[in-house]
């Protein structure tokens, strides 16, 4: 889950969270995919961001997926032996991945 600009939103991406107006009414619910004509009635009625499904917008700066997994694995070498810790580990990294599959399946 990502949350991005209006201007960083595309087509196809799907809403994670539900998108409200300021008296708390439900806009868009989470599920719904993004489309153009959506998009431009979202940055009409001021919505600044949005949290989509999946990680689809590079950040400069930011770690790739790799990264942060090699970074997992590195904090996590010194208690291999330990097996209900690479349990944890294993969960972390199947989370990680969950979270990123766009970015995963854009690679």
């Amino acid at each position: 889950m990502q949350r991005i600009l209006m201007g960083q939103a595309g087509p196809g991406m799907i809403l994670a969270k539900e998108i409200l107006n300021p008296d708390g009414m439900v806009l868009c619910g989470a599920g719904t995919p993004l489309t153009p004509a959506l998009i431009e009635r979202l940055i009409s009625m001021d919505i600044v961001d949005v949290t989509v499904e999946g990680h689809p917008v590079n950040v400069e700066g930011e770690k790739t997926l790799q990264e942060e997994l090699q970074e997992i694995d590195l904090r996590f070498q010194r208690v291999e032996d330990m097996a209900p810790l690479m349990y944890l580990k294993k969960r972390i990294q199947a989370k990680l991945v969950a979270s990123r599959s766009f970015e995963a399946a854009a690679k």
